[in-house]
């Protein structure tokens, strides 16, 4: 069976910034940024992403389309079937591993869009919005009805393929994404006292800049970019041999950055205008979830049709973040089941959605009915997150830096980047210095942090 490609060059660079792009640069990067030092946590964050996201990104890419094949067949390729062939088998159940509770949020998204449309925060007490979420999440049928519709969405972009599929949805949905985006920056700069926000955000403060702010710019720089979960290495095999591998990956890196700040410039404006405490907003869920709804209600005008459209605009752009970056972990399973068991792309994509519902189910319900079911302290949701924050994307980033470093063939490597000689590449010994020194040792600290190693030291 011919295998397809991306039909252009803005289609490969859209669906992979679309794989980059999610969550995690709307509700975790602006918040970094603001307690961090603003400007200064932006302009580490940018090295970081230079000396450590882009050396990863490009080897994923050209051992993606180098082989022509699923992550898992990619690295037993390069590797000659030696045991650096689980780098790619660890790649792919990686991202299946993220699906399974990342659709679970991308859900959440579809459900408060419907809320912000039917304008249900009107008039509710600040306490009321923590209320209105975990008797959502505690229930055991909404959640899990909006979770096979977001999958369904998934399934049904997947099974058509990657041009019809993939790459048309990208061509649709990021355009869309950054427009949405634009718009709601637009009116959050225009609204009073918005220049506080600004300033909070793009004032650099060095003085809040230590080792623990390094290695959280680190952290966030590796898994904005999606690397370590298969996606970059799947999609890039469906790259043809003149995609520009290192100005694709540059390409990338920028959409994937500006998206993240401009949240910044959605949100702080906002949450000053109120009177609000920035520091007292939260992270993750209980930023996005409840303490956003109520800033947004009161900084445009409780009820008002500015702030219904407002809301209503923020959670769809939540909504398409997380559906691109699911594709592209859907399509890294599904290319492993259909390639490596000979399946038609139908029943492999089966396959795989009938097992991101099964799990997706136990970490939806895991709010609700099986909220007893824990381990040292986790739910089946927090569990699922953990161990691919904590451990699976820092091991599988280690261990890529340092395959493509120390073990990839050194001509291979040049060949590809340069597209057989025709591109300059002046920054080939850079890129593998990086990759040998700079790369996994910086991995380690951010694994070694994470895991609270520092803190024993902090605390000594």
């Amino acid at each position: 069976m011919e295998r397809e490609n991306f039909g252009s060059k803005i289609g490969a660079i859209l669906a992979a910034a679309g794989s980059a792009v999610g969550l995690g640069n709307i509700w975790r990067f602006p918040i970094e940024t603001g307690q961090n030092g603003g400007a200064a946590f932006i302009i580490i964050y940018v090295l970081c992403i230079l000396v450590l996201g882009l050396p990863i990104m490009i080897s994923e890419f050209l051992i993606g389309r180098y082989t022509h094949a699923n992550t898992a067949g990619a690295y037993r390729i390069v590797s000659n079937g030696s045991l650096w062939k689980w780098v790619g088998r660890l790649g792919v159940f990686t991202g299946w591993f993220i699906l399974c509770y990342y659709s679970v949020v991308g859900a959440w998204t579809m459900h408060y869009t419907l809320l912000s449309a039917i304008n249900a925060f009107y008039d509710a007490p600040a306490q009321e919005y923590e209320n209105i979420f975990n008797t959502f999440v505690a229930n055991p049928w909404v959640p899990t009805l909006w979770l096979f519709f977001f999958i369904g969405i998934i399934h049904y972009v997947i099974i058509r393929g990657v041009k019809s599929g993939i790459e048309r949805s990208a061509k649709v949905m990021m355009p869309m994404l950054f427009l949405i985006t634009v718009v709601l920056t637009v009116c959050s700069v225009m609204l009073p006292g918005a220049s506080r926000g600004i300033e909070f955000l793009l004032k650099p403060d060095w003085s809040k800049v230590d080792s623990t702010v390094i290695l959280q710019a680190m952290g966030q720089a590796f898994f904005s970019l999606s690397l370590a979960m298969g996606c970059l290495c799947t999609y890039a095999s469906y790259f043809d041999k003149k995609t520009p591998l290192a100005k694709t990956a540059v390409n990338v890196s920028v959409i994937d950055t500006v998206i993240a700040i401009m949240a910044g410039f959605i949100i702080f404006p906002s949450v000053f205008n109120i009177g609000m405490n920035p520091n007292e907003v939260g992270v993750g869920a209980s930023l996005t979830f409840i303490s956003l709804p109520n800033v947004f209600t009161h900084a445009f005008g409780n009820g008002t049709f500015l702030a219904v459209i407002f809301s209503t605009l923020f959670y769809f752009l939540l909504f398409v973040a997380a559906l691109t970056s699911a594709i592209s972990l859907h399509e890294v399973a599904t290319a492993y089941v259909t390639e490596e068991f000979h399946l038609l792309r139908k029943k492999g994509a089966t396959w795989v959605t009938l097992t991101i519902l099964v799990l997706g189910t136990l970490c939806s319900l895991s709010f609700g009915p099986l909220s007893g079911v824990t381990l040292l302290g986790r739910n089946i949701f927090s569990m699922f997150d953990d161990f691919s924050g904590l451990v699976l994307l820092p091991v599988g980033g280690m261990l890529i830096s340092i395959f493509a470093g120390w073990v990839l063939d050194r001509k291979l490597y040049r060949d590809e980047i340069s597209n057989g000689g025709d591109l300059k590449t002046p920054y080939f010994k850079l890129l593998v210095f990086s990759l040998r020194y700079i790369a996994p040792i910086a991995i380690g600290l951010v694994f070694l942090d994470q895991m609270g190693l520092f803190n024993i030291f902090k605390n000594s």
